[in-house]
């Protein structure tokens, strides 16, 4: 597939743009299937649909919200519908939500018919920023995130900041964190607005449109994640075990958030590791705890926490492997560790 084109102007409207492309020549024999959610069939549909006329006619299919909706029982169940809709070839999937539904929108696509075409026209902050940029789309197994998937981009993002006033808090804040991640691995690129600076909305739909291209860009130059594409897993592999091991306990997180106190374990990790400066890792303890609540952990936690960090993807030669910061701007991949101090790590940093 061809890159993905970003569709985003701090001066006029996504929609706007996503409507003109799909009139083209490519889209000329084109049937569209909208995946929304509850959410974003109340609160971002109609804009959609009324701004791009494309749309109209599409037909909907609801998924369940949030991680619910990316399971192997839920992408068949939309095969399914694309099947006795008679969906062919130049049928385009539009996925309208965050990061669940794009992943799993992404993830049928790629799968119906060995690969149809897919828009994603996300409505969270996080998903604009993160998850809907960069063409990875997967599935959940057996309660352990993103198992089973495939590199597959969409044809376009349309990133359409108005969709983020419909956001409550917990995901305007979420989002927020993945936006610090772009920041503190982009370095100099971001350096007209330091990463701990509190953001107004204008300043984040402002970084928005950076982070997106910033992750495309690193995604474009290592489109199967063999090499420098692995920066943007800084904060996740803690991440990712912390929000399954939250998920298991019946009191689920926020991805955001989840990450946010990855990337905290990861920074305490870079200054044993890479010699990270106390400084860095002082002033974002400070942030977290002053937007976030910290979970307590138990040592029994922690064992439960490591065993979902030793099925992540990221895993080597039997060693748990992790993206640390020497400084921002300056991320070094493939960083072995031992469990003890991961256990180390998860203890001093949650325990406080």
């Amino acid at each position: 597939m061809s890159a993905t084109r970003i569709l985003f102007s701090p001066q006029r409207s996504a929609l706007t743009s996503l409507s003109r492309m799909l009139q083209g020549a490519a889209f000329r024999h084109a049937r569209y299937f909208l995946l929304v959610d509850a959410n974003t069939f109340t609160h971002c549909l109609p804009s959609l649909v009324s701004t791009v006329p494309p749309l109209q006619e599409a037909e909907f299919i609801e998924l369940p919200v949030g991680e619910e909706a990316k399971s192997l029982s839920i992408a068949e169940q939309v095969w399914a519908s694309l099947l006795d809709s008679g969906a062919d070839a130049d049928s385009v999937i539009v996925n309208l939500g965050g990061g669940c539904v794009c992943d799993l929108g992404g993830f049928v696509a790629a799968g119906y018919q060995r690969g149809i075409r897919y828009i994603n026209v996300p409505t969270t902050l996080l998903a604009m920023v993160d998850a809907a940029v960069g063409g990875k789309t997967a599935v959940n197994l057996q309660g352990v995130k993103n198992q089973v998937g495939f590199f597959y981009p969409p044809v376009a993002v349309c990133i359409h900041p108005p969709f983020l006033d419909t956001l409550p808090h917990d995901e305007w804040l979420s989002g927020r964190f993945e936006l610090l991640k772009c920041q503190l691995l982009g370095g100099d690129s971001f350096a007209d607005l330091p990463w701990d600076t509190p953001l107004d909305d204008a300043a984040v739909r402002r970084l928005v449109g950076d982070a997106a291209h910033f992750k495309a860009a690193v995604c474009r130059s290592d489109p199967r994640d063999k090499g420098v594409r692995r920066i943007l897993n800084f904060g996740h592999t803690f991440g990712h075990a912390l929000e399954s091991f939250m998920a298991q306990k019946g009191t689920p997180i926020p991805h955001g958030y989840a990450v946010a106190w990855g990337m905290w374990f990861e920074l305490w990790l870079s200054v044993k590791r890479v010699g990270c400066d106390e400084v860095l890792l002082r002033r974002y303890g400070q942030l977290v705890q002053g937007l976030l609540s910290v979970p307590r952990l138990t040592l029994r936690d922690t064992e439960s926490i490591l065993g979902f960090m030793r099925h992540d993807k990221k895993n080597a030669e039997g060693t748990i492997r992790c993206v640390l910061l020497k400084e921002p701007g300056c991320p070094v991949i493939d960083i072995p560790l031992d469990e003890m101090e991961i256990r180390d790590a998860l203890l001093k940093k949650l325990s406080v």
